[in-house]
C-alpha cells in the first residue's frame, strides 16, 4: 500500500549502514592527516561528507529518521559556515518536503479512514501532495462548504517505523555528536521517542490545535488554521497561505526577517502562557508569515501549523526559568545558584562556584540584554564554540551541569527557536517579549506605571520598564 520503507530489515539496514560509512571516513580522514593535511581541514571535509550522507538518507526514510533530521536541522547555525553552507539546501528541504505516497495509496487510505464515499466530503481534491514531512503528508482540497483545506494523511505503517529508527539512532548517537558543536545528541533521541505516541494520535493534535486556534482567533500577529474535521489517522484543517519560512531565511527582506522573527519569540513565550500548552516541533516547515493585503510588512502575521508535539503545561512556562534568567542579568550570582541548585540543575552531590555559573550564562542570554538583538549565524557558532571546545572553562563547566527531565523539551524547544530566529538573521526584541510571556521575568518594577525613566537594573540608560 505504501512506498514507505517501513519493513524493519531494509530500515535498519540502511540505518545500520551509517556507522560503517561514518568508521570508513574516519579512517580516510586519518589517511589525510598522516599525509601532511592539516588537522582543522580534514575535520570540516570529513563533518561534511558524514552529513551529507546523513541527511541524505533520513530524508529517504521518512518516518522517525527525518524527524530525528528535522530536529537537527534548526541547529545547522551553529556549524562552521565551510561546513554549513554546502548541505545547508538539504537540511532546509527536510524541513518541509520528503518522497510522497503514490496516488493509489493515498485513495486507499482516504477510504479506508473517511469510507468508500470520501470523495463526497470534498467539492475538490488535489491528488499530487501539497507537502510531505517525517510521519504525513498533506494535500490541498476544498471542503463540501467551500472552504479551502489541508489533508493531512497519516503514512501506513508510520508508528512502527518511527519507533524502529529512534531506536537504531539512539544505537550510534554518540557518532553523530560532531555533527552539532556543543549539543547531547542521545538525550535529543530520547525524548523524540517519547513524543511518538501523541504525534501519531491525530485526535490529540486536533485537540492541541483547536485550542490555539481558539485562542488566537483575533490576534493580530498569529494566525492559527482551525479544524475542520479529525478521522482516524486524516486530520483536515483550513488551509493556510502565506511564505513558507525556509523561503524568508533564503531570501526575505530583512524587514520580514524581523517580523518572522518577532512573532516566533512571541510564540513561544506568550503562546505558552496564553493557551498552556507549548509548540514543540519548531522547525521552519511549520510557520508561514502571511501578508495581510494592503498593510505593511510590520502588521503581517505567523501562520503556525502542526500541532502534533506540543508539551502541556497548565500553568505555563516555569517560573523559576524567568526567575533565573532576570537574575542572572541583574548579576545576582548567589541567587541564580540557588535557583539552579533548587531545580535540579546543580546536582546535590557537586558545588560549582556560583560566579563561575553566572559567567556561564551570561553569554547565552545575551539576547535579553539589549533592547534589540541581532540573531546571526556568527553568534550562535561563537556560543556553540564556546561550549564545545574541551580546553574551555565553559566546556568544563557545562558537563557538570545537570538538565532535569522535566525541562528537557522546554529546552530543546528554547534551542530550536534560537536556531531558527538566527538562520532568519532576525533582530528581535527579546526582552520585550520575556517580560510578557514568560512568568517570573517581570519584576514589581517593570509592572509599574510607565513614567519618568528611572535607574533600571539592567545599567544607568535603563528605563524601570522596557
Amino acid at each position: 500500500m505504501s512506498d514507505l520503507p517501513r519493513k524493519a530489515v531494509t530500515r535498519t539496514a540502511k540505518l545500520a549502514a551509517l556507522p560503517l560509512s561514518f568508521a570508513g571516513r574516519a579512517t580516510w580522514s586519518l589517511g589525510k592527516r598522516i599525509g601532511g593535511a592539516s588537522a582543522e581541514l580534514v575535520g570540516s571535509e570529513l563533518q561534511q561528507r558524514t552529513a551529507e550522507q546523513l541527511f541524505s538518507v533520513l530524508g529517504e526514510l521518512k518516518g522517525g529518521a527525518m524527524k530525528f533530521g528535522q530536529a537537527l536541522s534548526v541547529f545547522e547555525s551553529a556549524l562552521p559556515e565551510a561546513v554549513a553552507g554546502p548541505y545547508r539546501a538539504a537540511l532546509t528541504k527536510l524541513q518541509d518536503a520528503a518522497p510522497p505516497l503514490p496516488t493509489a495509496s493515498v485513495r486507499a487510505a482516504l477510504a479506508e479512514r473517511l469510507g468508500e464515499d470520501w470523495r463526497d466530503l470534498f467539492a475538490e481534491f488535489d491528488e499530487k501532495p501539497a507537502a510531505a514531512a517525517s510521519i504525513g503528508q498533506v494535500h490541498r482540497a476544498v471542503w463540501h462548504d467551500g472552504r479551502e483545506v489541508a489533508v493531512k494523511i497519516q503514512y501506513p505503517g508510520a508508528g512502527e517505523a518511527l519507533l524502529s529508527d529512534l531506536t537504531q539512532l539512539g544505537r550510534f548517537a554518540r557518532l553523530l555528536g560532531p555533527l552539532i558543536p556543543g549539543m547531547d545528541i542521545k538525550p535529543l533521541i530520547e525524548e523524540l521517542r517519547a513524543r511518538v505516541a501523541e504525534e501519531l494520535d491525530y485526535a490529540l493534535e486536533a485537540e492541541a490545535q483547536r485550542a490555539y486556534a481558539e485562542e488566537f482567533a483575533d490576534d493580530a500577529g498569529v494566525l492559527v488554521p482551525d479544524v475542520v474535521c479529525q478521522r482516524d489517522q486524516v486530520l483536515i484543517t483550513e488551509w493556510l497561505d502565506g511564505i513558507p519560512l525556509s523561503r524568508v531565511i533564503s531570501a526575505g527582506e530583512q524587514e520580514e526577517r524581523d517580523r518572522a522573527g518577532q512573532l516566533l519569540a512571541r510564540f513561544l513565550f506568550s503562546g505558552t502562557a496564553r493557551t498552556g500548552l507549548l509548540h514543540a516541533d519548531a522547525h521552519p516547515g511549520n510557520f508561514r508569515l502571511v501578508p495581510t493585503e494592503g498593510r505593511p510588512v510590520s502588521e503581517w502575521r505567523l501562520g503556525v501549523m502542526d500541532f502534533g508535539a506540543v508539551n502541556r503545561l497548565p500553568d505555563g512556562l516555569p517560573p523559576v526559568i524567568g526567575r533565573a534568567l532576570r537574575m542572572t542579568l541583574d548579576g545576582d550570582a548567589e541567587e541564580v545558584y540557588a535557583q539552579l541548585s533548587a531545580e535540579g540543575f546543580v546536582r546535590s552531590d557537586i558545588e560549582l562556584d556560583p560566579a563561575a555559573v553566572l559567567d556561564y550564562l551570561l553569554p547565552i542570554i545575551e539576547p535579553a540584554r539589549a533592547e534589540e538583538f541581532a540573531f546571526s549565524r556568527e553568534w550562535l557558532r561563537e556560543q556553540a564554540g564556546r561550549i564545545a571546545d574541551p580546553r574551555s572553562a565553559a566546556h568544563q563547566l557545562g558537563r557538570q551541569l545537570n538538565l532535569p527531565p522535566s525541562y528537557l523539551l522546554i529546552h530543546r524547544v528554547t534551542l530550536s527557536t534560537i536556531g531558527v530566529l538566527c538562520q532568519l538573521g532576525a533582530r528581535v526584541r527579546m526582552r520585550d517579549e520575556l517580560m510578557d510571556g514568560l512568568p517570573g521575568f517581570a519584576t514589581d518594577a517593570d509592572l509599574m506605571p510607565e513614567g519618568p525613566l528611572e535607574e533600571g537594573p539592567l545599567g544607568d540608560d535603563e528605563p524601570g520598564r522596557v
